[in-house]
């Protein structure tokens, strides 16, 4: 039996498996092959940039790998749809993460995974062992401490923290939902949101978009328990910023004439009927993957008139992580950046939206068997294998970089 003929479930373990288990390995980047080569590599030759880190560490980009090497890091407490799995279990999809950074922008990685008995645990192994790398990825950790754990990691460390389950998918989100807006004719302040999952992408998401010009006030944020407002108790300090004053209480009120609906949260939890109680020329992200919240052929029998995104590959509109954190990074590690600040973000997001407007290449058709793809209901982000996202996502997060006061040298493109 061919590899293609058998389950999927076993076709996956067989190519993490064969013919060397995992999808990541080491390269030699200088030459071994004579011992002064060797002499060079390790000692006496090694203790030369030993002393010369020593009297600046930031030599350390010049003379080790730091500067293009990220760390990815996870607890194991929330992966994919799989929820808290352990740190060990984690580490296929951790690796899957070192794939799509090295293949996409060149940044190798190192996977770690971590088992903390605590948030604070966890902090302090990191923080440890942190001056390795140019750069951390946080991934796969649950909420609420996926917020306090980031934001203790960026005040104590001086490289770019980003915990991609949160700004990762926000800007993704917030590129699409620019574009979607422009097609329209709302714009974001005026447009009334209604996001379901209160989890680290939701409220990352929220964030994200009020820094775009979202108005707090038209943004509605539904969690399992229904409508976070004013008057709900027992709820978390990050929940809390989006509590509002209104009298809505489930999803189906939040819903009627709402612009706007993403989800993040879990499947089929939207109906058709719900879809019919929004605005005209309604904008639905169901975003849960593999199985969204509502199907691209329920939401659009039930409206002709949306624009829909989903996580899938297989339908149009996939608001997929990997435009971002690869290219993010790539900028970031470019101008050896001491963080990730929102004005990076931001302009990840700007460049993405308008990566959307341009003239699609052949091969970028060609990989995914399309004739044509135009700016429009069907094409509101750019593809995954579109070869000039480091271009122009990498090249203006290096930029707001520079332009904030977080780099550390002058942007120069990579080849």
């Amino acid at each position: 039996m061919n590899d293609d003929e058998l389950p999927f479930s076993e076709q996956a373990l067989r190519y993490h498996a064969e013919p060397r288990p995992g999808k990541t390995a080491t390269a030699l980047t200088k030459p071994v092959a004579t011992q002064h080569d060797l002499s060079l590599a390790y000692t006496p030759g090694v203790a030369v940039p030993v002393r010369a880190i020593a009297e600046d560490p930031q030599r350390a980009y010049r003379y080790t790998n730091k500067g293009n090497l990220v760390a990815v890091i996870s607890n194991g407490t929330a992966v994919l749809g799989l929820g808290n799995v352990g740190a060990l279990a984690s580490k296929p999809v951790m690796e899957g993460k070192a794939v799509l950074f090295k293949y996409f922008a060149d940044v190798d990685v190192v996977d770690i995974e971590v088992d903390a008995e605590s948030p604070k645990a966890f902090i302090d192994t990191v923080r440890r062992i942190a001056p390795s790398f140019g750069g951390i990825n946080l991934e796969d950790i649950a909420a609420p401490d996926c917020f306090d754990i980031e934001q203790a990691l960026k005040e104590q460390l001086d490289i770019p923290v980003f915990h991609d389950d949160q700004h990762g998918t926000a800007i993704i989100i917030a590129a699409g939902l620019l574009n979607a807006l422009e097609l329209t004719g709302r714009t974001l302040k005026e447009a009334r949101i209604v996001c379901l999952g209160a989890g680290s992408a939701g409220i990352a998401s929220m964030r994200l978009l009020h820094e775009l010009g979202a108005d707090k006030r038209h943004i509605t944020l539904v969690d399992r328990k229904g409508v976070i407002h004013s008057e709900r108790r027992n709820i978390n300090a990050h929940k809390r910023e989006f509590a509002r004053r209104t009298g809505l209480r489930t999803l189906e009120e939040a819903l009627a004439g709402a612009d706007v609906f993403i989800g993040v949260s879990g499947p089929n939890l939207v109906s058709p009927g719900m879809l019919q109680r929004m605005a005209d020329n309604p904008i639905v992200f169901a975003l849960s993957n593999p199985d969204p919240e509502i199907t691209p052929a329920n939401a659009h029998a039930a409206r002709s008139d949306l624009i829909m995104a989903t996580g899938r590959s297989d339908y149009a509109n996939q608001v997929n992580n990997v435009l971002g954190f690869p290219f993010i990074f790539r900028g970031a590690l470019d101008v050896q950046a001491s963080a990730i600040n929102t004005e990076m973000a931001i302009a990840a997001v700007k460049a993405l939206a308008q990566l959307a407007h341009e003239p699609v290449p052949r091969e970028v058709l060609q990989a995914y068997g399309l004739e044509q793809l135009v700016f429009g209901r069907d094409y509101i982000i750019p593809k995954p294998f579109d070869p000039r996202l480091r271009e122009f996502v990498s090249g203006a997060v290096a930029r707001a970089a520079q332009d904030s006061g977080v780099a550390r040298v002058a942007y120069t493109p990579r080849a």
